[in-house]
């Protein structure tokens, strides 16, 4: 058992070296969801408050429509794009989308009636970015026009809403999905490195050597999950880092559990990756065939957005891919502090699909 064992480990570290060697799978595995990881925090993170690109003229001399001038540049909402000369050169940019609106203070803007100054802000839109404009134009009214009416109308409501906190430091955006970047940098690992792997030591008769030899298929096949596991656990590690240091993760679970987890969902989708690679008898049929079902699972488990965004159906049928089971697993961990006996749904699924998954790639596996 020991010698068993042991041929396993020196598989696997062959596997994590020739893996090192390889700036094309290091560039999928942990490059390739870095960049993601920028994108999604940059969007996501502790700055993602929302904002208005817009361009503005003061058509009017009236010291009121200066407050309001003032009132909108010191807003961190509205966005004032320089170098708008005029109105109809705003106009061409809003039918480019390159400004959400145009904010026009008219040239009778502030004149007085009935003892009081008055006017009407216009805000021009493209119909295209009709519902920007409509949160843009409510925007305007409560941040900027009331602070300014209240200097001139003194009024009590007779109805009021009153805010209090929870004391409680809620989960950002980012925190929701960064399990879901961690999903696809598992896709990666688990799905394109067998995909690009097995074509190609067939190619060269590794695996046709390898099958010939006094190596079990068993030592074989779990050197592969072992080594894929290590590279695994670096790549999660590295996302952390960056994520908890650049982005302000809140990590609320458990790092051993998640880890843990982490190995679990490896597994489960580098059996994908193997029953692709070992079918494929080269790149031209593997990668076409790991298109079809990475797609699916990218878009549909909770990768890039809320599965909740879904309509109804689509949600029933995204519970059921074997990448849907991972995400949640390791959401619920980071954001909610469950363990892992906490997970049984999530590790049933998981389970079951294992059982398919590996019965098929290993009915379907090719040597040569």
């Amino acid at each position: 058992m020991k010698k068993s064992l042991f041929s396993v480990i020196v598989f696997a570290k062959i596997n994590v070296k020739r893996y090192f060697r390889d700036k094309t799978a290091l560039f999928f595995t942990i490059l390739f969801p870095l960049i993601f990881l920028f994108i999604f925090g940059g969007i996501f993170g502790h700055n993602s408050n929302v904002s208005f690109n817009v361009a503005l003229f003061n058509q009017s001399s009236s010291t009121v429509s200066k407050s309001f001038i003032q009132e909108i540049k010191s807003s961190s909402t509205f966005k004032i794009k320089p170098g708008i000369s005029n109105l109809s050169v705003a106009k061409q940019e809003l039918s480019r989308s390159e400004i959400d609106a145009a904010i026009v203070f008219p040239s009778n803007f502030g004149q007085v009636k009935n003892n009081l100054p008055s006017g009407q802000i216009v805000v021009y839109y493209d119909e295209n970015n009709a519902q920007a404009a409509q949160t843009l134009a409510t925007v305007l009214e409560g941040a900027v026009t009331a602070p300014v009416n209240a200097k001139y109308v003194n009024v009590n409501p007779p109805f009021t809403v009153v805010t209090k906190s929870t004391n409680q430091a809620g989960l950002t955006q980012f925190d929701y999905v960064f399990s879901g970047l961690l999903g696809f940098s598992i896709i990666g690992l688990g799905i394109f490195g067998p995909v690009n792997v097995f074509p190609e030591l067939k190619k060269q008769g590794v695996l046709r050597r390898i099958h010939i030899s006094p190596l079990r298929v068993w030592q074989y096949f779990m050197s592969n999950v072992l080594s894929q596991a290590v590279i695994g656990l670096i790549s999660v590690g590295i996302m952390f880092i960056v994520a908890v240091t650049v982005f302000h993760l809140k990590m609320h679970g458990s790092y051993p559990q998640l880890a843990a987890f982490v190995l679990i969902g490896i597994f489960l989708i580098f059996g994908i990756g193997l029953a692709i690679g070992g079918w494929a008898k080269n790149e031209n049929q593997a990668a076409p065939l790991a298109n079809i079902i990475v797609f699916p699972l990218m878009f549909l488990t909770g990768v890039f957005f809320p599965t909740y965004l879904m309509p109804e159906w689509l949600q029933h049928v995204s519970t059921f891919l074997p990448l849907t089971p991972v995400i949640d697993g390791m959401r619920m961990i980071i954001t909610e502090n469950k363990g892992l006996l906490e997970l049984g749904p999530q590790l049933g699924l998981i389970g079951i699909w294992a059982v398919i998954i590996y019965a098929i790639a290993f009915r379907v596996f090719r040597w040569e």
